[in-house]
């Protein structure tokens, strides 16, 4: 990323299950596109949890094999109810853990529990912050990383709850993760979220999404002052992962690619990611 005007010590990464289930496939087409890291979150037909110690290794040497890391672990972590058990999803916290540590990276996308619709958050804020307590200390004894990101239905959608979260845990075990479109499709207006959160972001999803719809749209198409947020972050000296999550199968100009994608031998997931990630190489090309 050396000739790009921004962010120019930011690493692209994606989560390349969006490209296809296979492994392999994802691994061909990040080769193609000189990405050099995966935010693994799902691979033939498993989601990260769901992989054996043995399964993790196997996927981390073939990934080894083509020159490709893991930025971080795409976990489902802290996506159950606040209400649900959560005995048994500590146990799945703790293999993601130490799956983390043979996929060689310290990094693990995590939530803060969806809420029951009736019922105002702050009633189950102190369960929240309970759990994620224990999460926290958990993964500081094993120099890991939770990086909390914001999601509609969770306790931290918005920034202020987010906030929240940032204030009673940030440290080298607990950061903030930064989804525009998420933002967006929660009602947040996103440089105002970011106002809140800088001190605390170290990582960054890229996609937008519409304000009137919440439709995610290719990154700089929306209303998520992606561009605007990526020049204050290079102002800021980040220079953390720019992960891609395209979800763009519902983008009404990601029709008009289908006979490309068929001229070029692609499945659409794979020109989904491409249209993400060309359009995130375009922002920080232009920006000035």
């Amino acid at each position: 990323m050396k000739n790009f005007k921004i962010l120019k010590n930011c690493i692209i990464s994606g989560f390349a299950d969006e490209i296809d289930k296979s492994v392999d496939n994802q691994i061909a087409l990040l080769k193609e596109l000189k990405i050099s890291h995966v935010e693994f979150r799902s691979g033939d037909g498993k989601g990260i949890a769901e992989f054996t110690i043995e399964e993790a290794k196997s996927v981390k040497e073939k990934l080894d094999q083509n020159g490709i890391r893991i930025s971080a672990l795409g976990s489902p972590i802290g996506k159950i109810g606040i209400l649900d058990d959560f005995e048994p999803h500590f146990e799945v916290f703790q293999h993601v853990c130490e799956l983390a540590k043979i996929m060689g990276t310290d990094r693990i996308r995590m939530f803060s529990f969806y809420l029951p619709e009736e019922g105002e958050p702050a009633q189950y804020r102190e369960e929240v912050l309970r759990r994620m307590r224990r999460m926290a200390e958990y993964a500081a004894a094993k120099n890991l990383i939770l990086q909390h990101e914001n999601e509609k239905g969770i306790y931290g959608d918005n920034a202020a709850r987010c906030l929240d979260l940032m204030e009673e845990f940030y440290g080298p075990a607990f950061q903030c993760t930064f989804d525009f479109a998420n933002f967006v499709q929660c009602r947040q207006d996103t440089l105002e979220a970011y106002d809140m959160l800088k001190p605390y972001i170290s990582y960054i999803h890229v996609k937008d999404a519409m304000w009137e719809d919440g439709m995610v749209v290719p990154a700089g198409m929306g209303d998520g002052h992606v561009a605007e947020i990526l020049e204050k972050l290079d102002q800021n000296g980040y220079q953390g992962f720019l992960s891609l999550e395209p979800h763009l199968a519902d983008f009404a100009g990601f029709k008009g690619l289908e006979q490309l994608s068929k001229a070029k031998g692609r499945s659409d997931g794979a020109s989904a990611f491409c249209q993400a990630y060309a359009a995130l190489v375009g922002l920080l090309e232009n920006a000035i």
